[in-house]
């Protein structure tokens, strides 16, 4: 038996974590088109015949503009530290090793672990421009391998859980075999919820916004069938952005619940009594009583 903690780093928006929802099985992290969707390290369980890994799935590299930016940035170069395996995930499409990119690297040349590149989005480009990249990231580090591969397409990702297996020592199953997250059923509600608004919100809105569960409580229908209810509050930021995710006649918030509960239903395979709630708290980014949360536990 073999087993081992691995981190998944790279830039924002880079795809780290639909790997991992895909080498999962699972839904273990929030995925939407936009840059920062993680926020915390989320760990992800896999575990395979012979070998048990735990991914730790970080925030996206990226420059701070807030106490929230910095944490982000703190966890994901902190969990480095602590993990056997690194997989660093690229673009296809990039032209060059950029700033984030870069610094990357420096972090991953000072801890010099084992280190495998994942190039994604192959699907987006021609293999020679993934030979020139491979090219170009292989004078900067002696990587373990290098995988080009599409989540869209499924290209190569068993072979990522190949190479990763084999870097492993042995060691037992920290997580029962039938766990995937170690998350808690507040966290992947919060989540979720926050998933939604950010595929279902423009741009200037979603990352001003928090979501906390505020009451989780699990009761038993007439009909004797399992049910949580559950009541969760949206924070954000503006008078103006609570207009918008409310929506007009609240439309907006119940798409956003509906989706969510949706989600969540299949995701925990119980019914779901979903309330939300918008409170407008300025500049929480900044401030330490909501920050503390996204800290490295």
């Amino acid at each position: 038996m073999k087993s081992g903690f691995v981190t998944i780093i790279g830039r924002t928006n880079v795809g780290k974590s639909s790997i991992i929802n895909k080498l999962v099985g699972e839904k273990v992290a929030a995925i939407a088109n936009k840059p920062q969707t993680t926020r915390t390290a989320i760990r992800a369980i896999v575990n395979r015949e012979n070998a048990q890994i735990i991914f730790i799935d970080t925030p996206g590299i990226h420059k701070p503009k807030s106490k929230l930016g910095d944490v982000m940035v703190e966890t994901a170069f902190e969990v480095t530290n602590d993990v056997d395996v690194l997989v660093f995930v690229v673009e296809a499409t990039s032209n060059e090793i950029g700033r984030g990119d870069k610094l990357i690297l420096d972090k991953i040349k000072e801890i010099n672990k084992k280190t495998i590149l994942v190039i994604n989005k192959v699907d987006l480009v021609d293999k020679s421009k993934v030979a020139e990249l491979i090219q170009l990231y292989s004078k900067e580090y002696e990587f373990s391998a290098v995988i080009p591969v599409s989540t869209v397409k499924n290209i190569n990702l068993d072979v990522i859980l190949d190479e990763i297996e084999s870097n492993l020592k042995e060691g037992p199953a920290y997580y029962d075999i039938r766990e995937y997250t170690d998350q808690t059923t507040r966290q992947l509600v919060e989540e979720t919820i926050r998933e939604k608004i950010l595929k279902l919100l423009n741009d200037e809105v979603p990352h001003g916004v928090f979501v906390e569960v505020e009451k989780i409580k699990k009761r038993k229908t007439q009909n004797g069938e399992p049910i949580f209810n559950v009541d969760a509050t949206i924070y954000c930021l503006k008078n103006s952005h609570k207009g918008i995710i409310i929506g007009k006649n609240g439309a907006m918030l119940k798409k956003i619940g509906t989706f969510a509960r949706q989600d969540l239903e299949k995701m925990l395979d119980i019914k779901m009594n979903l309330k939300l709630w918008v409170k407008v708290k300025e500049d929480w980014l900044n401030s330490d009583q909501f920050v503390k949360k996204f800290k490295l536990q």
